[in-house]
């Protein structure tokens, strides 16, 4: 396996990500913001966070199995959520665990969660990007 996730003793060690991952392959593949759009460009999960996560993950599993790689492969992702609140995070967690179930993956990865005021189209609630490393 091309990363090794990591929680290193001195900070804490929460369930739902990793500090830190350590790649080791040769190739970096860097992912634009993934969307709840279907292949064909068609929205899924209107006003429904939980299935937007989802959507939004299995299109990077999608576009790494396109290269040559799999959701495993992923370093590290960042999180973008509109009008975020705390109140959100078990729709979040319950978006990520369908997707990771269909993928057959472990998703927990380092992230970085951002609440923005808006996304590029007004019925996206989150956006998901992605960097990788492959052999």
């Amino acid at each position: 396996m091309t990363v090794t996730l990591v929680n290193p003793d001195g900070l804490p060690k929460p369930d739902v990500y990793r500090q830190l991952s350590i790649a080791t392959g040769s190739k970096l593949v860097f992912l634009a913001g993934q969307v709840a759009r279907d292949a064909e460009g068609r929205p899924v999960g209107e006003a429904d966070l939980a299935a937007q996560v989802e959507q939004a993950y299995l299109n990077i599993g999608t576009a790494l199995a396109g290269v040559g790689g799999s959701f495993d492969d992923v370093a590290k992702l960042t999180i973008y959520v509109v009008d975020w609140t705390p109140d959100k995070m078990p729709l979040l967690g319950e978006g990520v665990a369908r997707a990771a179930a269909k993928l057959g993956v472990d998703p927990v990865k380092p992230i970085t969660l951002l609440g923005v005021a808006a996304l590029g189209e007004p019925d996206l609630l989150v956006e998901v990007e992605a960097t990788a490393v492959l052999d």
